[in-house]
């Protein structure tokens, strides 16, 4: 079974993912991951994160999802996401990002099928 990759540093802008390298956000999944474009889907801080932006997660097999809410709590998860989540039958953890990625790794860490969205700023 594919681990998901480890955070190793996140501060003000900037994440360290295990064989990923340096980026400001990402979404990370058993096996990998990339840097997140929140372009792609039209994501912002309200009304939040799409469906777009976790299906990529379930595709790649998350089954517990871990979404960032910045590193103020400005971004929200809409709730045509939580729905979605919910209908996977995925158990979701939505937390400031510091907090997020402690949860992400811990769950990573025991072997997990975790996936998450980690914006780290605002």
């Amino acid at each position: 079974m594919q681990h998901s990759p480890r955070i190793n540093r996140i501060a003000w802008g900037s994440m360290e993912v295990e064989d990923l390298g340096a980026g400001k956000d990402y979404k990370l999944w058993p096996g990998g991951g990339r840097p997140w474009d929140w372009r792609e889907t039209g994501t912002s801080h309200v009304p939040g994160i799409l469906p777009g932006d976790v299906a990529e997660l379930l595709q790649h097999g998350s089954n517990i999802v871990v979404l960032s809410r910045g590193m103020l709590r400005c971004l929200h998860a809409s709730r045509e996401v939580l729905a979605m989540l919910d209908a996977a039958g995925a158990t979701v953890h939505i937390a400031e990002t510091r907090r997020a990625a402690a949860i992400y790794n811990d769950l990573a860490e025991r072997g997990e099928r975790v996936g998450g969205l980690f914006h780290s700023t605002c």
